[in-house]
């Protein structure tokens, strides 16, 4: 049997909110600092309200682990130079790696409306960034389509015009079936996009909080995925056994495809995330002498 190439993972965390939960975050963060990934990605609130907290988690990852950083940056609630100079003072502090987002409506809000001096788009956003400095970039893509996109041929356009902009790759909104993210590959292929795409994985923390994750991005969850998971609700035990069979089952599918660098939206927690890397074949490195 033929062996996968080395699986490279990234990971995305939260600006906590409260000590607590910084407490449990940084267990998280110690925890997969071991798996070497290639970044950790960090949040922005939808109205830009986390901007602080999201500056201060990166600048703390990227001075106290080994880890690379890399905040999300979004068009909502700032003009185009408050998001240059955002990224400018990324820049000087060794930041190289952003995730740049339209971003969402801010909480209340039906619809996204831009800064009157701001980014409309993603692909400005991009190329904006550029302007600032060469910065590695990654974007959204939504295998099963961005809810706000008339159809899947306008969403695909607007995922080449983000690429051709200059990022690097694309992140992939999360999915439950393999067959889904896989011919949403062969679509960007066909489309002539020939960077990246690069699977998002949810692991199954709370069924219930999966299920409005999933509402607001347009994710399908499939009956078989209720099935599995009803009254399991009390049953913590069962159900992080159940949610990590079934991440593992999707991954290594998606890598029996040829599918070698998948991105885990890891909510704050490691227990999930390193049980599916280390089924994916990663192992801890020690750290340096």
């Amino acid at each position: 049997m033929a062996e996968h190439p080395a699986p490279r993972v990234s990971f995305e965390f939260f600006p906590p909110k409260t000590p607590a939960m910084e407490d449990k975050l940084w267990q998280a963060v110690k925890r997969l600092e071991p798996l070497a990934p290639s970044f950790v990605s960090v949040t922005y609130g939808a109205d830009g309200s986390t901007r602080d907290r999201t500056h201060n988690l990166v600048s703390r990852v990227s001075q106290e682990t080994r880890l690379s950083g890399a905040p999300h940056l979004t068009c909502v609630g700032a003009s185009k130079e408050e998001v240059q100079a955002i990224a400018r003072q990324y820049w000087d502090e060794g930041i190289r790696h952003i995730v740049a987002l339209r971003g969402d409506p801010p909480q209340g809000a039906e619809t996204f409306e831009p800064h009157p001096q701001g980014y409309h788009h993603a692909n400005e956003l991009v190329a904006g960034l550029r302007e600032v400095a060469d910065f590695e970039l990654s974007v959204a893509a939504y295998p099963e389509v961005h809810p706000e996109a008339p159809d899947a041929d306008f969403d695909l356009d607007n995922l080449k015009r983000k690429l051709d902009a200059g990022a690097s790759r694309a992140i992939s909104q999360f999915f439950f079936e393999p067959e889904l993210f896989l011919r949403f590959r062969d679509r960007c292929a066909t489309a002539g996009i020939d960077a990246p795409i690069v699977p998002g994985v949810l692991p199954i923390n709370k069924f219930s909080q999966m299920l409005r994750f999933a509402k607001l991005c347009g994710a399908a969850v499939p009956p078989w995925l209720h099935e599995r998971f009803a009254g399991l609700d009390e049953d913590d035990e069962t159900r992080r056994l159940i949610a990590a069979n079934t991440a593992i089952e999707m991954v290594t599918a998606l890598q029996r495809e040829g599918v070698h660098d998948f991105h885990f939206y890891t909510l704050n927690r490691a227990e999930l995330t390193y049980a599916i890397c280390y089924a994916l074949g990663l192992r801890p490195v020690s750290a340096p002498a």
